[in-house]
Order: structure tokens, then sequence, then C-alpha cells
């Protein structure tokens, strides 16, 4: 009798563990790239870094005398089965340069899905030099059942990058936030 309660207790603490771990995976995966973008604007955080508005018509300063090699790469959250991939893998500009370059996505699933991307940068302290004019990852891409689609990123370095930096990666990560897109608009009916 005793082995059976035993037994019966292992299980239930097993299938309890089971379903911790289940529920920390989909809050890690489902809540936390959302919950970011919200904590981050209670703080008054930028989590994609500095939107730069530039006038076409005004000079900016480009500094020729020095070459910044950026290396753009593309990560998939584990949980995200697009096909998602820089267009350009390097780009050399010179500080103060306006540059354009994209990233490729194609929806790979059969259902309708929306992502949203966040940048990372190495090393860590180009990222304030990192000035996004325009940048796919500050709205959401919705992409229908093997829809693909060509996201810009149009951006420039700021000249007071430290001479000492001369390589910059711009790494984006991909994340599906389908669930939360659908809850967002049925909160908004």
């Amino acid at each position: 009798m005793a082995e059976t309660e035993s037994n019966s207790s292992v299980a239930k603490t097993a299938a309890k563990l089971v379903v911790l771990a289940v529920a920390m995976f989909a809050f890690a995966v489902y809540v936390m790239p959302p919950l970011y973008y919200v904590f981050c604007d209670i703080l008054g955080i930028d989590p994609r870094g500095s939107l730069v508005a530039v006038d076409e018509n005004s000079e900016m300063e480009v500094d020729t005398s020095r070459t910044i090699r950026i290396t753009f790469m593309a990560t998939n959250n584990e949980r995200m089965p697009w096909e998602f991939r820089p267009n350009d893998a390097v780009i050399e500009v010179h500080p103060g340069e306006v540059a354009y370059t994209s990233y490729f996505a194609k929806n790979t699933t059969d259902k309708h899905m929306v992502s949203r991307t966040v940048p990372s940068f190495v090393p860590s302290s180009s990222a304030e030099h990192f000035k996004k004019v325009q940048c796919f990852c500050f709205e959401s891409q919705p992409l229908a059942p093997g829809e693909s689609a060509d996201m810009g990123l149009q951006f420039y370095v700021d000249p007071n990058l430290p001479k000492s930096i001369t390589n910059i990666t711009a790494s984006y990560t991909i994340f599906d936030i389908t669930e939360v897109a659908n809850e967002q608009k049925m909160t908004q009916r």
C-alpha cells in the first residue's frame, strides 16, 4: 500500500513539474517579447535602438577617412518556423553615410502569422552609434501562408563612434507574436 502511495506521489510531482516547465516555456516565448516592449515603454527606453529623422536635403558630415564593416546576422527564436536571413551579409560604410539593406522573411507555414524582430549589436557599445532611420524592427510583420517579404533597414553609423571600433555585428532575432497580435485585435474591438 505504501509503495502505491509513493508511486502516486511521484507521478503527481512529475506531472506538476511537466506542467510547470510547459508554462515557463510558454511564458518565455509568448509573453516575454511583448512584455519587454511594455516594460521599455514604461521606463522610457527605446528597445529597438534609436530612430533618427534624416532630412534628405541636409548635409550630414561623412567621415571618409574611416570605413566600418557591418556584418548582418539573423536568428530565429526556437518557436519561429519562418525562413529569415539578411540580403546583404556584410556592408562597408563610412561614419555618417546613410546606407540601406534589407532582410528576407518567408512564412513557411500553412497559417497566417505575425512576427517581430529584436536587434542586438556587438560590440554592445556600438548600439548607441548605430542610428536607424527606418527599420522593419519598429513594426510587426504579418505574412500569409507561403508569403515572403523584403524588410528594409536604412541606417547610418554616428561619426562619434570610437575609432577603436571598426567592425559591428548587427543581429536580428525574429519572434512569433501571432497569439499576442490576435489578442490585441480582440481587445481593440
